[in-house]
């Protein structure tokens, strides 16, 4: 098996990315259509609400993940995240009220925000290191493709003339929902959980299988790559506390922390998701109207799992994360620039003949720069750098933690963005020039490099000074090699 069946087990897993960027992406197409607005109105402050209750349930479930996967797995904790994708849809397309509407939302946000902190650590843990970042980087690439079929599905189901129109779209999401529920269920649990749990022998045979080893060459490879992971764990197991306060205990671990805080956190400061959830708006502002700027945004949602596919596959693993993450940062300080200089000088409502036409279409031009240039950088790179800088003692609590701060600051942006944009209009622009700005000069001074590493060998990238042996030894826990593999001795 080897190399196919650890990109079947990350593309699978990916299943609940896809819920992410459909889920995300159908709303906003659902709330335009003539027979939702029929039935649940046109008050600005219920679609607000469909919008941000299903970003803060996003919130709450990234938080339920960590302690879910520290408890149960990464693997059980995905198909709790698919149950509750399920429950969260079924009320949605089935709802009669806004009450219920709303109440759907919530749940569905709890499971992708479960999905979102759980699958991208599952990958994590089951990647070899050389093609870990294609691997996690699945996740972007089909969250992408979940938001490209939303919209596309959107666009369609408007042409259905009952409530159907907007039931079907949201009943959609039931599909890869119990693919996953299911399925998951024949993939193998994250071979560092089960060593965190004392099922040793079963992690030792995950680790066999996800390299294919059959020779006594790939079998030494296997054995050698688990007894590194069994000392560190093992290790990190007798220091572990389940405290919050882990995660700034000493310069070291507080430094993974800010390094995957804050890359959750610059990539919503690259302005990506106030394209995403406000493009027809700002199309609106640069001249393309009605069911022309649907369009557009149909067309806009391509672009991005092209870039993003291209670059997991031939550029992530060979340049590193570091630099991607410069190249985007640098990117959107002069993609914004142009577009706020754009529409400064051609503001909405102007008269046709005052208006630059080549001017407007170099903005839009902008904008799907921007999806491209985000696809090259923070878009897989955050979900990869954010799982794989903890150690095992704190992996789950760290993640949900960068996860949560990812999804803190997309409510913040979503109920900001549409304000700012009514009332500061181009100026708006301006903040997303001075926040990447920033964004670099933080990355090019204080972020590493992970390219190449074994999760095991993060300890000597962020400078930890622990010694994994003198702990083991301090505990009376010793490593014998015998025929076949490493094993614990314990008193």
């Amino acid at each position: 098996m080897g190399l196919f069946y650890n990109i079947f087990l990350a593309f699978f897993s990916s299943i609940g990315a896809f819920l992410f960027g459909y889920d995300s992406g159908i709303i906003a197409s659902v709330i335009t259509m003539k027979y939702y607005l029929a039935k649940f109105g046109d008050d600005p402050d219920i679609k607000g609400a469909v919008v941000s209750t299903f970003n803060g349930g996003c919130f709450f479930g990234a938080m339920l993940a960590g302690w879910a996967c520290d408890k149960y797995g990464r693997k059980r904790s995905i198909q709790l995240g698919a149950l509750f994708a399920l429950w969260g849809c079924a009320m949605q397309c089935g709802a009669n009220n806004v009450a219920t509407l709303l109440v759907g939302r919530i749940i569905g946000g709890l499971a992708i925000g479960i999905l979102s902190m759980t699958v991208p650590l599952y990958n994590t843990e089951i990647a070899p290191p050389r093609i870990r970042g294609f691997l996690v980087g699945l996740f972007q690439q089909l969250l992408g493709i979940g938001f490209i079929v939303a919209n596309w599905v959107g666009y369609g189901c408007q042409y259905i003339d009952s409530d159907a129109s907007w039931r079907l779209a949201l009943a959609m999401q039931l599909v890869p929902a119990g693919c996953l529920l299911v399925g998951i269920q024949f993939l193998p649990f994250s071979p560092r959980w089960l060593l965190e749990v004392g099922r040793d022998e079963e992690a030792h045979k995950v680790v066999q299988q996800l390299h294919g080893a059959k020779t006594p060459e790939q079998l030494a490879v296997a054995d050698a790559e688990f007894t590194e992971m069994y000392e560190t764990i093992k290790a990190e197991q007798l220091m572990k506390s389940k405290r919050l306060s882990d995660l700034w205990s000493t310069p070291a671990i507080l430094r993974r922390t800010l390094v995957a805080c804050g890359v959750q956190i610059f990539s919503q400061f690259t302005g990506i998701n106030v394209i995403n959830y406000f493009g027809p708006q700002m199309y609106e502002s640069l001249g393309v109207t009605g069911s022309k700027g649907l369009l557009v945004q149909g067309i806009y949602g391509a672009v991005g799992p092209i870039a993003n596919l291209f670059f997991i596959i031939f550029i992530l693993d060979r340049v590193g994360r570091k630099k991607p993450l410069l190249y985007g940062a640098g990117s959107f300080v002069v993609t914004f620039s142009i577009l706020a200089a754009i529409v400064a000088t051609n503001p909405p409502g102007a008269p046709a003949d005052q208006v630059n036409a080549t001017a407007q279409r170099a903005g839009i031009a902008m904008i799907f720069l921007t999806s491209v240039n985000f696809s090259l950088s923070f878009g897989p790179v955050s979900w990869v750098l954010a799982a794989e800088v903890f150690p095992m003692s704190v992996r789950s609590m760290g993640t949900a933690v960068a996860t949560c701060c990812n999804w803190a600051f997309n409510v913040l942006l979503s109920q900001v963005s549409p304000l700012a944009m009514d009332n500061v209009g181009w100026k708006f622009y301006l903040l997303f020039i001075l926040l990447n700005l920033c964004d670099f000069v933080v990355i090019l001074f204080f972020f590493p490099e992970t390219k190449g590493k074994t999760l095991e060998d993060m300890a000597a990238v962020f400078g930890d000074e622990v010694d994994n042996r003198q702990v083991l030894d301090a505990h009376n826990v010793k490593i014998r090699e015998d025929d076949t593999h490493a094993k614990a001795e314990m008193p």
